[in-house]
């Protein structure tokens, strides 16, 4: 199987704790009721914490769509090569890095490991439009 598509995988598991950190926190702020029902009330706004994990659950799923693209895309193209492999994990260790680091309220450490994150899918981005 082609490295671009384990990423991949690994990238699912990854939007997976996106989604259970942000409802984790939620649900610890406004119950289980809350979480169980229609959510249909308005509510105060999230503690500091939960809202860094749903800003940064946002922000992942900005990128993502165009990760799947260009990994997806590589592999179908045939274009896969070393280069698309580094840049496939260092897209996927650095959004696994941003995670805890915006939860945690780092800034400036955070915004390098995001751009460390978009040279990874550059380097796959440019190995899938070239001809």
């Amino acid at each position: 199987m082609a490295v671009e598509l384990t990423i991949l995988a690994w990238s699912c598991v990854l939007l997976l704790v996106h989604i259970f950190a942000a409802a984790h926190i939620k649900t610890k702020q406004y119950g289980t009721k809350w979480n169980m029902g229609a959510r249909d009330e308005t509510l105060p706004p999230l503690d500091p914490v939960g809202g860094r994990l749903v800003r940064a659950q946002a922000n992942f799923l900005e990128t993502y769509p165009i990760a799947i693209i260009c990994l997806l895309g590589v592999v179908i193209a045939g274009k896969t090569s070393g280069l698309t492999a580094v840049g496939g994990w260092l897209w996927l260790g650095a959004r696994v890095v941003y995670l805890p680091l915006y939860g945690m309220g780092v800034p400036v450490v955070r915004t390098l490991v995001y751009g460390v994150s978009m040279i990874g899918l550059a380097l796959v981005f440019q190995a899938f439009v070239s001809g």
